[in-house]
């Protein structure tokens, strides 16, 4: 990653040197320092998931077939609103906890992984839990907060899956996450990371709605988002109040009734056909 970092600080310092220096007119515009994106995604260390963990984990996902085609679904139609709008920051939400928000961002993560020609990102930005990496059955020193403040780059920090699914982990509670949330420095990565990865789409774990003010702060930085809520759970008048809360912060994409129960074939006959 050597090379990398530095394109990434001969670019800051030739950034900075325009900005002092008045413009010249004849000169002609600088190129950008080309970086090789193959390269800077296949440096980054890869996970892998035994179908014992996926299962266990309720990653139906994992490896397509059937029983994956609810996120499948999801999928075409979260491309779909993506293309049509140009948008690319896409996080998933609830009104509440224990709506099942991590668990459907990793099984929407892995069904996009599928598609060999898109290049997802996923940051786990619900700083309080360790959501993704408890899923994910991944352990390590540091969290989403330290790469965010500048303590611990994205790229030591980061693991792959596959060629085209990256995800940045949380492995132990953050303090103060709503403050570290609403800082400069989360529009600072988000920037450096879609320059460097040049992903498709981003997809953000993101805090429950009314459990804190967390997502309150960062949601104005997304170009859209799904409201995850539970079936026989989650009641009208809290999904209306969270809808309009969310379209307050960001474009509403959908809303996603998890955890629902219906009959083996409901999905198997169409997709088997």
């Amino acid at each position: 990653m050597d090379r990398l970092q530095q394109a990434i600080q001969k670019a800051r310092v030739e950034r900075a040197s325009r900005q002092q220096e008045p413009p010249d007119r004849t000169a002609p515009e600088p190129q950008p320092i080309p970086i090789q994106k193959d390269e800077v995604w296949s440096s980054l260390p890869e996970i892998e998931l035994d179908q014992r963990t996926a299962a266990r984990q309720r990653l139906i996902s994992y490896s397509g077939g059937t029983e994956a085609a609810p996120y499948d679904m999801l999928r075409t139609k979260v491309l779909q609103q993506v293309t049509a709008n140009g948008w690319r920051r896409v996080a998933l939400t609830s009104p509440y906890s224990d709506s099942g928000k991590s668990t459907s961002t990793a099984n929407l993560a892995f069904s996009l992984g599928r598609q060999a020609e898109l290049r997802t990102v996923v940051l786990d930005f619900d700083l309080r839990r360790m959501g993704l990496a408890k899923i994910l059955k991944q352990t390590g020193q540091y969290n989403m907060a330290d790469v965010i403040q500048g303590t611990v780059p994205f790229h030591e920090h980061a693991v792959r899956h596959g060629e085209n699914v990256i995800f940045g982990l949380n492995h132990a509670p953050t303090r103060n996450p709503s403050e570290v949330l609403q800082g400069r420095q989360v529009i600072e990565l988000l920037e450096q990371i879609e320059t460097v990865y040049q992903p498709d789409v981003i997809l953000f774990d993101t805090p429950p709605l009314m459990s804190s003010d967390d997502s309150h702060g960062f949601l104005k930085n997304v170009d859209c988002a799904l409201l995850l809520v539970v079936a026989e759970k989650t009641t009208l008048d809290r999904i209306d109040l969270a809808e309009r809360q969310l379209a307050e912060l960001t474009s509403v994409m959908g809303i996603v009734l998890n955890k629902c129960r219906y009959s083996s074939g409901a999905f198997g006959y169409e997709y088997g056909y």
